[in-house]
Parts: structure tokens; C-alpha cells; sequence
């Protein structure tokens, strides 16, 4: 019998179909993608062995941050100056405390100025985040140290050196006799003028012979006698030690969280700025970069090129690099800046009197 007008057909039973859902490929397709999503974002959370290196901030050593002069020098008369000596540095992610993910790559792969590199070039293994920041402050701390006694010296004032314990064994020879802190002074009864002499003289005895150490304490002297180890036939008493300097003035140099030595050779000029009438830039923005050694040589850094990169964003157009950083420099230098080559601080030094005369042919360029 005929429907009536306008009516729906009955349903056939199990001859008709619902409606449609997606095919088979869709359901693939959607399959996999959730897949990919799942993935990508655990690898949000799986940190890799590499650390990204990209341009940190430049900081005007002769200016103030926070409404706080960064250097500061006491004891000595100082002198208004001109113009700024910037420290540069790198901002690292990757490291203990600072992992690095898959992303982090990815977005360091589109950024020209940004590089990546191994873990194990930077960090030991097994070093916690705490250790790595408390060794960054000692060698900031010792960088502003040599930097004082470098400018000093470069005006003829005496600074003298003393070795002081910087670490002891807690299972060597010496461990309950001497302690973190002392200053030596003599071995044996023969004066010792840096850390290398105090090794010598004491790899001069034979292991299990005793030593006798001259030190200063507490502002008290004081003789230790200290029983050798040995170590592959060598004579030691299980300290670690480091040259200090007895400075005739305080520097205090306010870098924030800022480690590492890097900053020494910019320390060492804007200290000697201060300390000298009249700028030594010339009121020329000059950036740079370089370790500084207790005989004034300059020594090489890790992020030349980022450090390049943050120098120019900070309106800086000259830049001093070290001798052996000026290879890793080369087609990295941003426009408008010129990079010139050191190797120690009285190089450094010329030039930037170069550049603030407004003569810097006669200087080597680097990059």
C-alpha cells in the first residue's frame, strides 16, 4: 500500500544504513596524529645532553645597575670618567638544574646567533646546580681579585702575593692540622711567593717525610708540622691552593649572578680607568671579553660569537677579543662593530687609547 503523501518511507529492516562516519583512512590519520601530540609533548619532559648557548646582556662596568654603582674602589683617590667598558656574557640553558629539550633545539636551529653544543664541554659529571654556582662565584671572585692587582701593578703600586688554602682533603695528610683559610707563608723555612713554589717544595720531600708549614691564621703565625702522602711516588699533603693578593685598596664590583672568569680583562680596565685622570674610552662604548692571568696575559672564553651579538645590541661598536677567540670570531662580527685582537693587558689597554684617539689603524683585527 502507498504512503501516505508526504510521509517517511518505512525502514527496511537490516537493509539500510545509518549515517556515514569517517573511512578508515581518516581514523589512521587521526590515530597517528594524537600519536604525534602524545609524543611530542613527553619530550617536552625528556632533558638531553647538550647545553644552548645564545647573547646575554652587556653590563657597563663604569656605570650603575640598580641605582648601584657596579665598581667601587676605596682606599685610593679615584677619578670621574666618561663613556663605558662593558663586560659581556652568555646565557646558558642546558647543564645541572637547566635542562635542554627537544624544542629548546629546534628553536636554536632558526636562530643564527645561537649555538649548541655538548653538556660535557661545560659541566663535569655528576655536578649539582649548587656546585656549579658556588665554583662560578669563587672564579668571579678571583677574576676581580687578579683584575685589582693587574690595574695596580699597571701604575706602579706593589701587590703582593700570598697562597692561601683554598680546599683540604677531607681524608689527606693534612686534614685537622691545616685549615681553609690559612695563608702560607713558608716551607721548610723558605719563603714561598705563589702556589706553584709551595707544591714544589713540597714534592721536593720524599712521601711519608713531614713538613713544616709557616702560616698566618687569624692574623696570628703559627708553624704546622704535616705528614706526607704519596700519590704515584710523589710527595703531598692532600690542599688545594691558590694565589691571593694583599691589596693596598677594596674593590667591590657589583655583577648580580654573574660567575665565571670571563669578565677579567674588562674588570682590570675599568679599574685602572678609575684609578687614572681622564677617560680612558674617550666616551667611546667599547665591549669586550677575555680572562685575566696574574702576568697580564689575556686568556680565551667560551661564546665569543654570542658575546658579540649582545655587545652590539647594547650599542657597543668596538670590541676586544682574545688572541685565541679571534678563529671562532671569524664571520660573526654584527654590523657596525670592529673587533680587535689582545693577548694581554697592556695590548688591551693601547687599544682602547687607539680608539678613544679616534687611531686605531696600527691595531689587529679580529673576525
Amino acid at each position: 500500500m502507498p504512503g501516505a503523501p508526504g510521509a517517511a518511507a518505512p525502514h527496511e529492516v537490516g537493509g539500510s544504513r545509518g549515517p556515514a562516519g569517517p573511512g578508515r583512512g581518516v581514523t589512521a590519520l587521526l590515530v597517528g596524529l594524537f600519536s604525534l601530540v602524545v609524543v611530542a609533548a613527553g619530550l617536552t619532559f625528556v632533558p638531553l645532553p647538550y647545553v644552548v648557548l645564545s647573547p646575554g646582556p652587556a653590563t657597563n662596568i663604569l656605570g650603575s645597575v640598580d641605582g648601584q654603582p657596579v665598581l667601587a674602589v676605596e682606599g685610593v683617590e679615584t677619578f670621574p670618567t666618561d663613556g663605558a667598558l662593558d663586560f659581556t656574557t652568555v646565557a646558558f640553558d642546558g647543564g645541572p638544574g637547566r635542562e635542554v629539550t627537544v624544542y629548546d633545539l629546534l628553536g636554536a636551529a632558526f636562530r643564527p646567533e645561537v649555538e649548541v653544543r655538548p653538556e660535557e664541554l661545560y659541566f663535569p659529571p655528576d655536578a649539582s646546580e649548587e656546585e656549579v654556582e658556588a665554583e662560578n662565584a669563587e672564579l668571579m671572585n678571583d677574576s676581580q681579585t687578579v683584575a685589582a692587582a693587574t690595574a695596580l701593578r699597571a701604575l706602579g703600586r706593589d701587590v703582593p702575593t700570598v697562597v692561601q688554602i683554598a680546599e683540604v682533603a677531607p681524608d689527606g695528610p693534612a686534614a685537622g692540622t691545616v685549615e681553609q683559610g690559612d695563608v702560607v707563608l713558608q716551607v721548610d723555612g723558605s719563603p714561598v711567593g705563589d702556589a706553584g713554589a709551595v707544591a714544589d717544595a713540597v714534592q721536593d720531600r720524599s712521601p711519608g717525610d713531614d713538613v713544616n708549614l709557616r702560616v698566618r691564621r687569624d692574623g696570628a703565625e703559627r708553624t704546622l708540622t704535616v705528614p706526607t702522602g704519596d700519590v704515584e711516588g710523589r710527595a703531598v699533603i692532600g690542599v688545594f691552593l691558590r694565589t691571593d693578593y694583599d691589596l693596598p685598596v677594596q674593590v667591590t664590583l657589583n655583577t648580580g649572578r654573574v660567575g665565571g672568569p670571563s669578565a677579567g680583562l674588562m674588570f682590570t680596565l675599568a679599574i685602572y680607568d678609575s684609578l687614572t685622570p681622564g677617560a680612558l674610552t674617550g666616551g667611546e662604548r667599547i665591549a669586550g671579553t677575555g680572562t685575566i692571568a696574574d702576568d697580564g696575559t689575556v686568556g680565551p672564553i667560551s661564546g665569543i660569537r654570542q658575546k658579540l651579538v649582545g655587545a652590539r645590541e647594547a650599542g657597543a661598536e668596538w670590541f676586544l677579543a682574545p688572541v685565541d677567540d679571534c678563529a671562532d670570531a671569524e664571520g660573526a662580527v654584527p654590523d657596525g662593530m670592529e673587533v680587535f685582537e689582545v693577548g694581554t693587558f697592556e695590548e688591551a689597554r693601547a687599544a682602547v687609547e687607539a680608539i678613544a684617539a679616534g687611531d686605531t689603524g696600527g691595531l689587529t683585527r679580529c673576525g
